[in-house]
């Protein structure tokens, strides 16, 4: 009597490219899933929301509204509704079947960097960046292609954290005597005297700080329903799950909402944040920061249950995420590559080579072992295992002939 053979482990890591889309929209600033995995999102320098198919790769419709380029975009769950921002300080509610502006949102005063619905779609929450935080901009034929994350510091005070923005005012008076010795000699004698005054503070250049904002998609208002400004400089990324809101600040510190208690926990990582996300669990928090290091973070108390590092990012804004069942941490490097960590042991387990330039976005499928990637105007699909071609789906039936 034989025994069936155990079925091979399924590979747990997306190391195989599946397929590259050319967007055609200048730089590709963040990358998508959409809620079922079956679609994703990519937002162009260009102005363009773009929709594809994700197992084959087509386009599936353009959405054009924004005045500059567009920073992210999130779908609702029934497909029916997206949402995306801009550095044009306006977030936009999209009708997906037919391309149209539902709704134009305006009201933050800098560029809106992260946008997201609540699970409901009825609320969209947008975070925005200070003017203190500056994004240089690079056109889409330089490298790396995505916006920095660059933050000036005071020349009196180089270790400051958040940066200090100092002003230098300097009143100078000049007093001139004239004496005369006898009635042809008369000197001139001229003393010029110069007080500077330094101010220095941590607020942001022209008092205007990160804020989320939160969007009823079912009012006729166009005005936020709530302002959340307890950040003390730009809010580079924010996630919601269920009642509960998680942001990273450049100020160093992870907020965390509960939208149905009404307070507020905060965790100071002491460098500034670039992503947050919730475990699949809900449990725990992932965040990255410029000192080039992931850190998982209790939910609850704050203690900090694995660091990983070993990639590199140190001036750019950059994603971090969970895989779909929380088995492993990936992040995005600027030296071209996704580093993908054993969540427990916080060994390396892959170094995945996308390419030369900075990996700028990354987005894990809700439920599979996939994977996307942006890196300049391209965005790459990866997977646990190869796709079947149709020559090998002939083979395959072949043989079974």
């Amino acid at each position: 009597m034989s025994f069936p053979q155990p079925k091979p482990e399924v590979p747990q890591l997306p190391q195989n490219l599946l397929r590259t889309i050319d967007c055609q929209q200048g730089a590709v600033r963040a990358v998508r899933f959409n809620a079922d995995g079956n679609y994703l999102l990519s937002c162009g320098s260009d102005k363009s929301l773009k929709l594809w198919s994700v197992s084959r790769g087509t386009l599936l419709k353009t959405y054009s509204g924004h005045g500059y380029e567009v920073l992210d975009a999130d779908g609702s769950y029934d497909n029916s509704q997206l949402c995306s921002c801009s550095s044009d300080k306006t977030v936009i509610l999209w009708d997906v079947a037919t391309g149209q502006v539902t709704r134009k949102l305006r009201g933050h005063a800098g560029k809106v960097n992260c946008v997201q619905f609540n699970e409901e779609a009825t609320v969209i929450l947008s975070g925005e960046f200070s003017r203190s935080s500056v994004l240089p901009q690079q056109s889409a034929s330089q490298s790396p292609l995505q916006p920095g994350l660059w933050l000036q510091h005071c020349p009196a005070h180089p270790q400051q954290d958040p940066p200090h923005v100092c002003v230098c005012v300097c009143v100078c008076v000049c007093v001139c005597v004239c004496v005369c010795v006898c009635d042809c000699v008369c000197v001139t004698v001229c003393v010029t005297v110069c007080v500077c005054v330094r101010a220095c503070s941590c607020r942001s250049l022209g008092s205007i700080d990160g804020t989320v904002r939160c969007w009823d998609t079912r009012s006729r208002k166009f005005d936020p329903i709530q302002i959340l400004d307890e950040a003390q400089d730009g809010v580079s990324s924010l996630k919601v799950s269920e009642h509960e809101l998680l942001t990273g600040s450049v100020d160093g510190r992870v907020r965390r909402y509960d939208l149905r208690m009404g307070q507020l926990h905060v965790d100071f990582i002491n460098s500034p944040i670039t992503c947050v996300c919730f475990s699949a669990d809900g449990q725990c928090t992932l965040t990255s920061s410029l000192d080039s290091t992931v850190r998982l973070l209790d939910k609850s108390t704050g203690e900090m249950l694995g660091e990983y590092t070993g990639h590199k990012m140190k001036g750019y804004k950059l994603d971090c995420c969970l895989s779909s069942k929380d088995t492993h941490v990936l992040s995005c490097s600027e030296d071209g590559h996704v580093y993908c960590w054993d969540l427990v042991e916080g060994s390396l387990m892959l170094k995945l080579p996308v390419g030369k330039a900075v990996v700028q976005s990354l987005s894990f499928h809700p439920s599979e072992t996939r994977l996307l990637t942006a890196m300049e105007g391209r965005v790459q699909v990866w997977g646990a295992e190869p796709e079947e071609t149709e020559e090998d789906v002939v083979v395959v039936q072949q043989e079974k002939a």
